[in-house]
């Protein structure tokens, strides 16, 4: 009996076509062969589906997250060299309370220094940092969800609005594409955002970004969450250490001053651009070179960063860099990270950026 033919289905003539001339061309198009490599793995995972008796909603799954994620990529991707932040609060917040207007104000603060803003789409919160931010500044990746899953009026029918079916694919765009991560007070998903860009950015399986926390003023929404984590992750154990690295707690700023957390992602992009691995080396992307005086006092003062080895100024680009040339120009320190330390990383990010002098963005002394 022949299987029914779903809507998503396109001419199985057309596929071959299109599959022929990929292989034929392999040499011509950049990603060929991961996209071969990708269809392979599909071919095989149908296949596995009538071999393991795989559910096809596992398929199902498959072929939408694939979708969503395309189709994200392709509209981001004209925006690849302009710095984001994403905002994260309560969808339930209203307009006339003083979260809801910080919010309005710190995206429209961080437009005025050439970012960009990205929401979940929906009330509250996010509405607020999208109006401040305006229409041709934001960004929106909103759910699908039985309630509140409208797009706010400052993004909807905007070409920037991407929807998504599944909440796994809209968090690796809401992390994938941001340089900041700024939390308003929320619910469980403000915090499951939260902790799940921590958890990415103290392992390294996310780049290393700011991660403000902003309550209003006088307000105790995140001390306390904070004095929770420091309590019982960071010292839980008591003698046996905590569930967390205490230099883990250098992820997270906490503040009630809307200005001080724009600061807080201004000084973080000061002179720090970006990392990259370069096995067995972790290089280090900066906007201005690195001293004699600057580097010895790496050594001094960061040297438990290293496997082995030292800690060392490249003279320009490593070769498997060529595929981001917007870096090229950038200045790079390079060293064999431990790979666990994402803590004191940040700790020795910070003290490089406060080395430079603001006034000439130069290399000071201390």
């Amino acid at each position: 009996m022949a299987r029914h033919r779903r809507r998503y289905s396109k001419d199985v003539q057309e596929l071959v076509g299109r599959l022929e001339k990929l292989i034929a061309e392999r040499d011509d198009h950049v990603g060929s062969e991961m996209a071969l490599s990708m269809t392979d793995s599909i071919l095989d995972f149908v296949e596995d589906v009538d071999r393991f008796g795989i559910d096809t909603g596992d398929l199902k799954m498959l072929y939408h997250a694939l979708f969503e994620l395309r189709t994200a990529f392709r509209v981001f991707a004209p925006y690849r060299m302009i710095r984001k932040v994403s905002v994260f609060g309560s969808a339930r917040t209203k307009p006339e309370e003083t979260e809801y207007q910080l919010a309005e104000e710190f995206a429209n603060l961080m437009t005025r220094r050439g970012y960009m803003v990205i929401t979940g789409a929906g009330p509250g919160i996010m509405e607020a940092a999208q109006g401040g931010a305006g229409r041709g500044r934001s960004f929106g990746v909103n759910i699908r969800l039985p309630f509140e899953s409208e797009a706010n009026e400052h993004i909807q029918n905007d070409p920037k609005l991407v929807h998504f079916k599944y909440f796994f694919t809209r968090k690796v765009i809401f992390l994938k594409e941001t340089d900041s991560i700024v939390l308003f007070p929320g619910g469980f998903g403000t915090h499951d955002e939260g902790f799940e860009s921590l958890t990415l950015v103290q392992t390294g399986k996310g780049a290393l970004v700011p991660l403000v926390f902003v309550d209003k003023p006088g307000g105790s929404y995140w001390r306390d969450w904070y004095d929770y984590v420091e309590k019982h992750l960071a010292k839980g154990r008591g003698e046996a250490g905590g569930y967390i690295d205490p230099d883990d707690l250098s992820l997270i700023k906490l503040t009630d001053n809307v200005e001080e957390a724009v600061e807080e992602v201004e000084r973080f992009y000061s002179n720090f651009h970006s990392t990259r691995w370069v096995r067995p080396r972790l290089v280090v992307r900066l906007q201005h070179a690195v001293t004699d005086e600057v580097l010895d006092g790496l050594h001094d003062s960061f040297s438990d960063l290293l496997v082995e080895g030292k800690f060392e100024r490249l003279d320009g680009p490593l070769e498997v860099e060529s595929d981001e040339p917007h870096t090229a120009s950038l200045h790079r320190l390079a060293f064999p990270f431990d790979r666990k330390s994402y803590g004191r990383l940040r700790q020795m990010v910070d003290w490089i950026n406060a080395k430079v002098d603001p006034a000439n963005g130069s290399n000071g002394s201390d």
